[in-house]
């Protein structure tokens, strides 16, 4: 399918006017000249869709305006190889890789983040999260503990991570590619994975290799839009933050990040 920007011309760009101008979005002359006005309207539409605003007519803009099929997004998985993901992960045992990088890619394919920034957004964030490439529970440390307390005892009432009081903390630790962390999120994750309640009752399913990555690719998608905006801007950094919160393990994710936007074609 193809895709129309600023500066495109012909029949299907005069086509895609008409359907903006129809859906409400008017780019001003329908002359098939794909300029500002048609760019403005697009993102005007986009914005109104949720989809990611730049102005671009993909696959996705082009199925919601009612003027493509059932046509998907373009896929990168096929150009991600344990060579390549290897060179993201330079400290990373090559057998960690060879046997939970399926699964990854897998979990990225079920939500439709096949999309290049978005493998990368994955694979950048396990770098920052978990750099052994492979799903673990978080350790104890001064930011979750504090001073002779019992483990993750500043979580427990956390009420930003929706959790209840004593235990908590420790129950739903962060766990998995992802490191998912808080009662809110174990609840809302398992639920969109497929796991109703069982990730409530049973947390260290978070650290099974094809749940976590469900789970990384769950978490990812809820933030798709935002991520996405910010790497359109070269933004790492504001990407990394929407999924951790803060700037924990920026310089890894960066390194892992450009480091396959270079070996990905």
């Amino acid at each position: 399918m193809a895709v129309f920007r600023e500066g495109d011309s012909g029949p299907k760009v005069k086509a895609l006017q008409k359907q903006l101008k129809k859906r409400g979005f008017n780019p001003g002359v329908i002359d098939g000249d794909f300029g500002p006005g048609t760019e403005a309207a697009v993102m005007a539409f986009q914005k109104s869709e949720g989809l990611l605003a730049d102005g671009i007519v993909g696959p996705r803009t082009q199925k919601d305006l009612g003027l493509g099929g059932r046509a998907a997004p373009p896929s990168a998985i096929a150009e991600v190889s344990v060579k390549i993901v290897s060179k993201m992960f330079p400290f990373t045992p090559m057998d960690n890789i060879k046997r939970h990088l399926p699964a990854v890619l897998d979990g990225l394919v079920e939500r439709d983040l096949g999309e290049k920034p978005m493998i990368l957004m994955a694979l950048a964030t396990i770098r920052a999260e978990t750099e052994g490439f492979e799903p673990i529970s978080e350790g104890r440390s001064r930011y979750n503990t504090s001073p002779g307390g019992h483990p993750f005892d500043l979580y427990d009432h956390r009420r930003d991570l929706g959790n209840q009081g004593d235990g908590d903390g420790d129950r739903f630790k962060g766990r998995g590619f992802i490191q998912l962390t808080g009662r809110a999120n174990y609840k809302t994750h398992g639920e969109a994975v497929g796991l109703g309640q069982q990730l409530i009752k049973n947390p260290d399913l978070a650290n099974d290799s094809v749940i976590a990555a469900r789970l990384l690719s769950s978490f990812l998608k809820n933030k798709e839009q935002a991520v996405k905006r910010a790497l359109l801007e070269g933004d790492l950094r504001s990407a990394r933050r929407y999924v951790n919160g803060g700037s924990h393990g920026l310089d890894r994710f960066m390194e892992a990040f450009q480091i396959g936007d270079r070996l990905m074609a």
